[in-house]
């Protein structure tokens, strides 16, 4: 018994720093703020994202390097474009200044259609290919890109930067995405899409009966 105790106090003795908080741990906190905030944003729980987002921003702020900061301004403003708010980025735009990141700068360019072509490399891959179609007007080969974009936030994004070039597979590709992962918001804003782009009564009928399901709030008794 006495070997152990002392066996575990030297495992504690060299071990001890692990225990310790980690000096920017901030930075773990403001990125899993946002995490939650993605997925709570997406499935509808407006309180709750709402407090996450307040946190993420309050911890990026703990340090003079606003690169955190502006990855969060760009993801809420990128969320908000993924569910057809009107979105300018304007938080970035705010700091952009004081931040020295042409892969951010890009990204900001690219969320408001605005990216150059050279830049282009400077998105993350995921999005490298779809935003070369989208800038040289390849509007079928950019819906074909969609399909092909595993990360779901991602897809969801390309697919509302495509606008009104956006095809009905793409459309059902995106619901069939959002609707797996729970992302309500989502479903909701591209069963109105798909119902606008239909012609068929019976079918705009049963989209019309999804979405009124969907967003009752609990079953009628």
């Amino acid at each position: 018994m006495k070997k152990l105790s002392i066996y575990i106090f030297l495992i504690f003795m060299f071990t001890g720093c692990s225990f310790d908080t980690p000096p920017n741990d901030w930075q773990y906190k403001s990125v899993n703020a946002f995490d939650s905030y993605t997925k709570n944003f997406l499935r509808s729980n407006d309180e709750m994202a709402k407090n996450d987002i307040q946190r993420a921003i309050s911890h990026a702020k703990s340090s003079a390097d606003l690169k955190p900061l502006a990855r969060i301004y760009l993801g809420e403003c990128a969320l908000n474009i993924s569910v057809g708010i009107d979105d300018k980025c304007q938080k970035y735009n705010n700091i952009k200044e004081l931040i020295n990141s042409k892969k951010l700068d890009a990204y900001y360019d690219f969320l408001n259609l605005n990216i150059k072509k050279e830049d282009i490399s400077k998105l993350p891959n995921t999005y490298q290919q779809f935003a070369l179609h989208l800038k040289t007007k390849n509007y079928l080969q950019a819906n074909n890109d969609i399909l092909n974009i595993k990360k779901a936030t991602s897809q969801l994004i390309a697919a509302s930067l495509l606008k009104d070039k956006i095809d009905k597979k793409s459309m059902k590709k995106v619901i069939k995405t959002a609707s797996f992962y729970g992302y309500k918001k989502v479903v909701l804003y591209w069963l109105k899409r798909l119902k606008k782009t239909t012609n068929k009564e019976e079918e705009i009928k049963k989209i019309s009966k999804k979405i009124s399901i969907i967003n009752k709030k609990k079953d009628e008794k």
